[in-house]
């Protein structure tokens, strides 16, 4: 059996390729080759090309024929019309941007997202309404289109080594800086679905583990558990034991704070993964937890140089003198908000009468 990855050398490449090999595939990679890594082994083949082509693709691939074709990289939808005919199982990657509300949670009422969002949730329909989220719904159409059987994976925020946006970096930076305190949009009480690259390869399998069940549908995917962004703070402290105040700052402050969010969001993007369990049997190959702390020490073994590509896409400027400034102002504001503060509540009894002797018409509380 012969097994194409279009890409392969992102997050969960490494997953996909040693896991098709592990059911048997003969597995070939399409990229351009500028990336090579090592956990991908000389059993794997390579073609070097441009995949966001349609004759650049037709030119890499030529007639060749392959069982399964997993296409995360590209142009996904001249991949899948260059390999019409040439597979029976096409499985593309697509995104969770699709969802109507992602990026401009005033197009929902009330505004934001469901909690949950299912697969049937209100997607993009039109350029004028969010480009990129269009493009990536008729993505989806297109591939389904050339592939009635195909399936598509709606991936939300990927995390693990390799990452080209590793939003957990802002964490670790600052850990190894010795900075003694981070400020983290509203809180970091937000949730947005995150998956390790490790689950989200063996979620994208499993549509080749049960092809009948898979074929022709759209899933969600992403880790079982999910943790605020305060949460992955604590669990990467706690590792690289390096403890972090955490500043709260309201995100319409537009301060650094919103790198450490990706999308600078604070509206909850919570996917429902209810249809991938129950067809395909999906469970987290990894805790998130245990996930999130070996993304933070492969960081640490791997850091990028300050200043670097990846810092410059995370658009965090590592300012931590503005950072004090504005932590220090915003101290200087709760003092001045708690000298103002109405009366302190001291005890909280719940509103239920408990009389202390039967016929007494209130309790010792009046209630």
């Amino acid at each position: 059996m012969k097994a194409l990855i279009v890409g392969g050398t992102g997050p969960s490449g490494p997953f996909l390729a040693n896991g098709l090999i592990e059911r048997g595939f003969e597995v070939t990679i399409f990229h351009r080759g500028t990336h090579e890594i090592p956990e991908i082994g000389p059993e794997v083949a390579h073609i070097h090309g441009d995949p966001h082509f349609r004759e650049t693709i037709e030119s890499a691939l030529g007639d060749r024929t392959f069982d399964a074709v997993i296409a995360t990289y590209g142009r996904i939808r001249f991949v899948a019309e260059a390999l019409a005919g040439k597979t029976p199982c096409f499985i593309a990657i697509g995104g969770v941007p699709s969802y109507r509300g992602y990026f401009d949670p005033r197009a929902n009422f009330p505004a934001g997202l469901k909690v949950p969002v299912p697969e049937d949730a209100p997607l993009v329909m039109s350029e004028g309404e969010q480009r990129f989220s269009w493009l990536i719904k008729s993505t989806e159409d297109a591939v389904l289109s050339a592939h009635p059987n195909g399936v598509v994976y709606r991936y939300p925020y990927v995390y693990g080594p390799y990452q080209l946006v590793p939003r957990e970096w802002c964490i670790i930076r600052r850990i190894l800086d010795k900075r003694s305190s981070i400020m983290l949009p509203d809180g970091g009480l937000s949730l947005m679905t995150h998956g390790y690259a490790e689950n989200l390869a063996h979620a994208v399998l499993l549509a080749i583990d049960h092809p009948k069940v898979a074929a022709g549908q759209i899933y969600n995917c992403g880790d079982e558990d999910q943790l605020s962004l305060r949460q992955v703070v604590e669990v990467i402290s706690r590792e690289l034991n390096h403890p972090l105040e955490m500043v709260s700052v309201p995100s319409s402050f537009g301060t650094a704070a919103r790198a450490v969010s990706i999308g600078g969001s604070n509206n909850h993007v919570v996917m429902d993964l209810f249809k991938i369990k129950t067809q395909l049997g999906y469970r987290d190959r990894i805790t998130a937890v245990e996930a999130i702390a070996k993304t933070a020490h492969w960081y640490v073994e791997h850091q990028p140089a300050p200043g670097s590509e990846i810092e410059q896409r995370l658009q965090d400027p590592f300012d931590y003198q503005a950072e004090d400034k504005v932590i220090a102002i915003l101290r200087e504001a709760r003092e001045k908000t708690q000298a103002v503060a109405a009366r302190e509540v001291t005890h909280i009894a719940h509103p239920y009468a408990h009389p202390k002797e039967p016929g007494l018409a209130r309790d010792h509380r009046n209630r």
